[in-house]
């Protein structure tokens, strides 16, 4: 994932800029943090890269930047517990139950006030809201949200939903619409949140702007394709049921009975083999370096991706540059 660097970051200086430290020099340096809670927001690995190649194009516009990653992890297991049990459920809460609540969310918020007090960046670049609201001890720092998806559309086909009761579905709605509130501009990969972001919550529409994701690290191809004998491709390097796994197994079943020929390659993470299985006609990889990756795109016929719940699919993207056709859902990223 690459980030068009003349998109975001010209959004970014269409405001002043407010409140930047002056070295020794006497020369004002914009100073930007970047947040994510996945991962090093400044090494490749964390959100496929989204984080560190923003950085890398503010960068090379002079901007200078840092990262800041707030962990879930050092939130306190017995606080968490027990703001879950007091609302009515049994064991200890997991994945985006706790991520999402305003438990952890303040917890992050924390410590990247923390953070910033002690690196002294003027701007904050938040890569999601599992940090936001803000926590308010600096006001002299602007703070900006880049995001691929908002709950009230995330909650509409969230594989979870089951899992989160009247209460919690309130206050996750409540924490996105004061962290969005409090935004000096938000970025938004799709037109369709960006929508959403002025209809359902409010955001004024010379707040939000809408940049892409860029067109990551596949290149175009203009070779030869085999669509008549050539392989489908289903690629998810995490969230193998999520980004609709289990529906291409089951729906390559019914097409290896009307077209016994038909190939199916699956990349996945090594946790993913065994639901991939000994199905006849399906080949898995895992771990694959790029350029193979890339040759797998190629080749493909089509792209069988039917995401349950991705909010935009840099895979969709990444096969159209490969002349692949892509199967989907219609729903969250894939009409746009």
């Amino acid at each position: 994932m690459v980030f068009e660097s003349m998109t975001g970051s010209a959004a970014l200086r269409s405001r002043p800029v407010v409140g930047s430290r002056v070295d020794a020099r006497g020369d004002a340096k914009p100073h930007l943090a970047i947040t994510s809670v996945f991962g090093p927001p400044l090494e490749m690995s964390t959100w496929s890269g989204a984080p560190a190649n923003i950085g890398g194009a503010l960068r090379a516009l002079g901007y200078r930047i840092s990262g800041i990653q707030p962990r879930f992890d050092t939130l306190s297991k017995s606080l968490l517990a027990g703001r879950h049990l007091l609302a009515g459920h049994a064991g200890f809460p997991r994945g985006e139950t706790v991520r999402r609540g305003a438990a952890a969310r303040r917890h992050c918020a924390r410590m990247v006030e923390r953070e910033l007090d002690r690196i002294g960046a003027d701007h904050v670049l938040h890569t999601g809201t599992f940090d936001l609201p803000i926590a308010h001890t600096r006001q002299d720092t602007r703070h900006y949200l880049f995001c691929d998806h908002t709950w009230d559309l995330a909650r509409r086909h969230h594989v979870q939903a089951g899992e989160f009761d009247d209460r919690q579905t309130k206050e996750f709605e409540a924490l996105e619409r004061e962290s969005y509130a409090q935004m000096w501009h938000i970025f938004t990969f799709g037109r369709y949140v960006r929508d959403n972001l002025v209809l359902h919550y409010g955001i004024d529409p010379a707040s939000v702007t809408v940049v892409g994701s860029g067109m990551g690290r596949i290149r175009p191809y203009a070779g030869p394709k085999d669509y008549v004998n050539g392989p489908l491709l289903f690629v998810a390097k995490h969230l193998f049921v999520e980004k609709g796994g289990r529906l291409v197994l089951d729906a390559f079943r019914i097409v290896r009975k009307r077209r016994p020929s038909a190939r199916l390659v699956i990349v996945g993470s090594e946790t993913h083999r065994a639901l991939a299985g000994d199905q006849d006609g399906v080949e898995f990889h895992a771990h694959l370096p790029w350029d193979e990756l890339e040759r797998l795109y190629h080749h493909a016929a089509l792209l069988v991706q039917p995401m349950l719940n991705d909010p935009w699919g840099q895979v969709y993207l990444e096969a159209l540059l490969s002349r692949a056709p892509v199967v989907g859902l219609r729903r969250n990223g894939l009409p746009e």
